[in-house]
């Protein structure tokens, strides 16, 4: 008798189905910050203070759930940036998105990415609901 393995939208690879609800598990790091103020891969200015992210194959304006998978705490993020490009790590997120699930001191959170717009990514003028004084636009 075989054993029969689905794979639900996700790839080592770092290519992801871009349907709505898709998921990909992996390690999730963030952006230094030597690259604030940098452009990023869609021409915008990286942000610190910002809900983005970058990611390898999900378009540009993919809103993406970030659950850390220790402590089940999320994030939501934009997708405006191309990376990580270090093996096992599948999505790059802004440090405001990292505070917001504790990772800032690890560094590193093995994380599970669902996909909350296939097939028809975002406006980059959508912002989140303020989470405080210092909340900006995505």
């Amino acid at each position: 008798m075989g054993v029969v393995f689905l794979a639900m939208g996700c790839s080592s690879s770092g290519s992801m189905a871009t349907h709505t609800g898709a998921t990909d598990t992996g390690i999730a790091s963030y952006y230094a910050d030597k690259f604030e103020g940098r452009t990023t891969a869609n021409g915008e200015t990286y942000r610190g203070s910002q809900y983005t992210a970058a990611h390898r194959t999900l378009p540009f304006g993919s809103r993406v759930r970030v659950t850390r998978l220790d402590t089940g705490a999320q994030v939501t993020v934009r997708i405006n940036d191309r990376g990580p490009f270090v093996n096992g790590r599948i999505i790059d997120l802004s440090r405001r998105a990292a505070r917001d699930i504790n990772m800032v001191r690890d560094g590193l959170a093995e994380v599970r990415i669902e996909l909350l717009n296939g097939d028809a990514p975002a406006s980059n003028t959508t912002a989140p609901p303020a989470r405080d004084s210092d909340a900006t636009s995505w």
